[in-house]
């Protein structure tokens, strides 16, 4: 394979870029002073890294990963759904109806080196901004 055409391939999501996108959404939990859990999902939307910091609420263990699991499967930020999602909007009722998706921010795409979504990062356990700020940390540091 030629270098240009390596270049332009989509990068995917392994385990060490899995495990660098949770270092960063980390540092950042750990700057808010807010415990996390932190799921990054590949392009078929399955899991590939988890982390459940110390303090971090249970019940975000399982949100953290359908944030990422919805980021994926919809290629879009998880707060993009919120207003789309609301009584009268076009996809109201979206997060009943599709396997658990999430219309609240803490998902983001992982873009990959052609433009692509490649996976997702889904954080829990803080308010919606600062899960979504935690989520933004991880995805800058996809690489």
């Amino acid at each position: 394979m030629s270098a240009t055409r390596s270049r332009t391939k989509p990068a995917k999501v392994t385990l060490a870029a899995a495990e660098a996108v949770i270092a960063a959404a980390k540092e950042k939990a750990e700057e808010l002073g807010q415990p996390m859990n932190i799921a990054v999902v590949d392009a078929g939307a399955r899991l590939v890294a988890f982390a459940r910091m110390d303090g971090s609420i249970m019940a975000s263990i399982d949100i953290s990963q359908r944030k990422a699991y919805t980021a994926m499967m919809m290629k879009l930020p998880t707060h993009a759904l919120a207003e789309i999602t609301q009584p009268g909007q076009p996809l109201y009722g979206l997060e009943h109806s599709s396997g658990g998706l999430v219309s609240f921010g803490g998902g983001v795409p992982l873009i990959g080196r052609g433009g692509e979504v490649v996976g997702a990062v889904g954080v829990s356990a803080g308010s919606v901004e600062q899960d979504q700020e935690v989520a933004e940390a991880g995805a800058a540091a996809f690489a």
